[in-house]
């Protein structure tokens, strides 16, 4: 798929259209005198949320196709699999329902909504505590490598928050199933908690889908600019393995550009001199392209900026200077290529990344200090989605114990 080919932003204003509609057709479907309405119940709900899932999955596309590097992508990709559980799970109330419809309980339709925040936490419990494990096997070969440092350790305390957080929920829920008093609230507060857990479970498996996408991306042979972020040097100011490999990613591109297509971009190396360094990345990385025979007139120096972010915004400034409406590619490494174009796209740079390989131990570490990072930007949208989650499991919970 081609990205950042689509102008116009995606929208899914269709979800709330089909829910409307979804809720009209089932206050029918229970007010006539139809026989077994909770199987067709059941079989409206299996088709809206399979509508649901269809929706999700149309935005996320077209989504790749206007902005791959955008909080929605995230959220459409991680919140369809959660939809696809309950299409699943409705499907098989409705087969259910059809066949035995005097087993089939008034309220089951409402308590399958009602449980499926918790039911998709325990669904997927295998595929966490996997991810989980291969987090902390990651980061005690991380730690060997690297040494003890905080950041070193941001998936082994992932990892653990992940697997209390599953067994914390489970506790409650066993506790809240053998109570006699209180069940409303305790019952509520298990629900609240699953929500969370709900909304940060998509975000990771979200976020994890939408770095492996952006990472294994190739962008077409057509840019103006190649832009290498810089990330380090050496003691002796030369560039470290880490950032040597963007440069060569880079220059591989140029090559192939240039063979495949004739023509010939320009690069712009952008990075400051950090307080241990002993002069600009840009400069460093500028005397490795010379060496590997780049002309110096092909090299455009931004050595001004200490973090993605200003990468981004000074080195837009050197390019519309040359050219307004230039096709720009940035060279990362993979695990910062999503948060990289996020910071391209938020100063208007329509700009597509490819990342370098890393090390297998230091990627894992590398992309959870991403998607905190990613936790930080996006609070408006993060706590709407969060209060309409905890508002619709409240609801539920109230109608189903109050």
């Amino acid at each position: 798929m081609k990205f950042d080919t689509r102008n116009k932003k995606p929208k899914i204003y269709n979800i709330a259209v089909l829910s409307a509609g979804a809720i009209l057709a089932m206050a029918l479907i229970l007010r006539r005198e139809t026989e077994n309405p909770l199987a067709w119940g059941n079989l409206l709900l299996s088709c809206y949320f399979g509508a649901v899932v269809f929706c999700l999955l149309d935005a996320f596309r077209k989504q790749l196709q206007y902005n791959p590097y955008s909080y929605n992508t995230i959220l459409y990709t991680g919140f369809a699999l959660f939809v696809f559980s309950l299409f699943a799970t409705t499907v098989f109330g409705a087969v259910q329902a059809f066949r035995n419809p005097e087993s089939f309980r008034s309220l089951q339709m409402l308590y399958t909504l009602l449980h499926s925040a918790k039911n998709y936490m325990f669904l997927s419990a295998p595929f966490l505590i996997l991810f989980s494990g291969a987090l902390f096997i990651s980061n005690v070969s991380l730690i060997r490598h690297e040494g003890r440092r905080f950041v070193n350790i941001l998936g082994i305390i992932l990892a653990f928050c992940l697997v209390l957080g599953e067994i914390l929920i489970a506790f409650q829920d066993l506790q809240s199933s053998f109570a006699t008093q209180g069940i409303l609230v305790r019952n509520l507060t298990v629900n609240l908690m699953a929500a969370l857990y709900l909304y940060f479970e998509c975000m990771i498996i979200g976020a994890i889908i939408a770095d492996v996408l952006a990472a294994r991306h190739v962008p077409e042979k057509d840019k103006d600019f190649l832009i290498i972020l810089g990330c380090g040097l050496k003691k002796d100011g030369t560039p470290t393995p880490l950032l040597k490999g963007r440069i060569d990613l880079a220059l591989r591109f140029f090559r192939e550009q240039l063979q495949e297509t004739g023509k010939q971009a320009l690069f712009v190396v952008s990075g400051g001199q950090g307080p241990d360094e002993i002069q600009p990345e840009a400069l460093s990385m500028r005397d490795y392209l010379l060496e590997q025979g780049i002309p110096e007139e092909q090299i455009i120096l931004e050595d001004q900026s200490s973090d993605t972010a200003e990468n981004m915004r000074f080195s837009k400034e050197k390019i519309v200077a040359v050219k307004t409406d230039a096709k720009v590619a940035f060279f990362t490494t993979n695990y910062h290529v999503f948060r990289a174009g996020l910071k391209a796209r938020q100063v208007k740079m329509r700009a597509v990344g490819m990342g370098a390989p890393t090390r297998w131990y230091f990627w894992p570490n590398a992309a959870v200090r991403e998607f905190v990072g990613l936790l930080t930007e996006h609070r408006g949208k993060q706590a709407l989605v969060l209060l309409t989650l905890a508002a619709v499991y409240t609801a539920l919970t109230i109608a189903a114990y109050g």
